[in-house]
């Protein structure tokens, strides 16, 4: 079954700009959820072993307690 989305013009031009010529916009949406995807997995655990994640969770905190939350 298909389904209709509308985009306005910029979203539209944009999509274009990325649309290879074999592809349709179902095509290239489908790839660019697949590229985030795949960009997602790839980050999963770099923060492993690294004091980063403290050091982020930390930094949120403080932020949090300048404006009083």
């Amino acid at each position: 079954m298909s389904k209709s989305i509308r985009v306005d013009e910029e979203t539209h031009a944009a999509l274009s700009a990325l649309k290879r010529e074999d592809e349709t916009y179902d095509d290239i949406l489908s790839r660019l959820l697949e590229e985030r995807r795949e960009a997602v997995v790839e980050g999963a655990g770099l923060w492993e072993e690294s004091d980063a994640a403290t050091a982020a969770r930390e930094a949120r905190e403080r932020s949090k307690r300048s404006i009083g939350q």
